[in-house]
């Protein structure tokens, strides 16, 4: 037991040391090409901005990235318990449809709240 602690003590200073020395390192040693495409606020060749920035966004962009990411951790959720359905059994099971069902009430809610109604 003390080994570990010792050796999870001497790799966190190890760490804390290294992190920074390899960042410094980077500074010090990285390239300084300069040049006016660089300096840009944006690297992708825009010339200027068209528009306000205080343009206003419809919310429903950040709602529909927010539904993404929802159904896409489900997905995380749903490999592990697809692979180690035979181990947890009917409880698992049970446990599964469960979920699948409160993200399928949440859809449904958002489909008749109109959030992916683009007009």
């Amino acid at each position: 037991m003390v080994t570990e602690l010792v050796l999870s003590i001497v790799a966190l200073v190890g760490l804390a040391l290294l992190v920074p020395l390899i960042m410094l390192a980077t500074v010090v040693l990285g390239p300084r090409a300069s040049n006016p495409a660089k300096e840009a606020p944006y690297e992708s060749g825009i010339k200027r901005m068209i528009g306000l920035a205080e343009q206003k966004f419809s919310v429903k962009f950040y709602l529909l990235a927010i539904m993404f990411l929802l159904f896409d951790i489900e997905m995380v959720f749903m490999y592990p318990w697809a692979v180690g359905l035979r181990e947890l059994g009917w409880l698992g099971f049970v446990e599964m449809v469960t979920f699948m069902l409160l993200l399928l009430t949440g859809l449904i809610y958002i489909i008749k709240k109109g959030v992916l109604n683009w007009r």
